[in-house]
């Protein structure tokens, strides 16, 4: 795998598209809070996607690129079937290459939306840094380096660290959860038949389990049943983080956090201080968007195909 920048990268600044689209981040933020109104899913949608597209070949809007009859990307790997709502980031390109053509990739397109939906959902602004090229290669077996909802806290920090992010970015990163909704499949294996000692995993609010496995139960057969992150997950808050201290994480993944000396007591500050949280999370977010930044790609005219 090719080595990911951890500096932030020279190419990006945060006035990229002050002369050439002035008007880029507005354009971007109108469509984003229109599809957001019209689907409540979206908001947690777009920062899942910049998430797993930073993840897996750095920010280059591979995970954007469709299948063609001799490869299958990013977008169809296992992980990612459950990635949707990319008609906002080609309606958003649309509109651009309209204003401005050839001038916005689809990278900074998704870069600027996920910032927009967390300041929507009452969470931190930042200054997003723009300039990021699109890639060209798109691969779905690579997508087994996205971390997992099953994955323990050493694996999760190798996970981040291999694309230049610590560990307080790994906790902080992983609030974005507070926007998300699982289905039973990325958690059932916790309530059911979980080892041969226990039933489910011991690190769950026993109150807790008993409702999620009313809602999965264990020949479940309703394929859009689940449980929300946190319990209020239209809201960027750090509900996600209080949940966690009293043993009611959904994913494995995130009730190892606190299960970890290096993790608790990051888990704990942020559910004790939102604020602490809001700032950790923008800078994560801001070193998250300099991950692999391609310096010889291209700015695809339409987010789903290579020019």
């Amino acid at each position: 795998m090719a080595k990911l920048s951890i500096s932030f990268s020279q190419t990006l600044n945060a006035h990229y598209y002050d002369q050439t689209c002035p008007q880029a981040e507005n354009i971007i933020y109108q469509t984003v809070r229109n599809a957001s109104i019209y689907d409540p899913k979206v908001p947690g949608r777009l920062l899942r996607m910049f998430f797993h597209d930073c993840f897996i070949r750095g920010c280059d809007a591979s995970l954007l690129l469709d299948s063609t009859t001799g490869n299958k990307a990013e977008k169809d790997g296992p992980p990612n079937i459950s990635v949707r709502s990319f008609y906002v980031i080609d309606d958003a390109k649309t509109k651009l290459e309209k204003a401005c053509p050839h001038t916005v990739s689809c990278a900074d397109v998704i870069a600027i939306a996920a910032r927009d939906v967390v300041a929507m959902s009452q969470g931190p602004w930042w200054n997003v840094l723009k300039g990021r090229k699109d890639g060209r290669v798109s691969l779905a077996n690579e997508t087994i380096n996205l971390p997992s909802p099953f994955s323990n806290t050493s694996t999760l920090i190798q996970s981040f660290a291999k694309r230049g992010l610590g560990v307080k970015d790994l906790v902080a990163l992983s609030g974005g959860h507070t926007l998300g909704f699982s289905h039973c499949s990325s958690f059932s294996a916790r309530l059911h038949n979980f080892s041969t000692e226990n039933f489910s995993d011991p690190s769950i609010n026993s109150e807790f389990a008993m409702n999620l496995k009313k809602k999965c139960p264990i020949h479940n057969k309703d394929h859009n049943a689940g449980e929300f992150l946190d319990s209020t997950s239209s809201t960027f808050d750090n509900d996600y983080y209080k949940r966690i201290t009293m043993g009611k994480g959904v994913f494995g993944s995130d009730q190892a956090l606190y299960g970890d000396q290096r993790t608790r007591s990051i888990v704990d500050s942020f559910a004790k201080d939102r604020n602490l949280f809001f700032r950790e999370f923008a800078i994560s977010m801001v070193k998250l968007g300099n991950v692999g930044v391609i310096e010889n790609g291209e700015i695809r005219v339409k987010c789903s195909i290579v020019n």
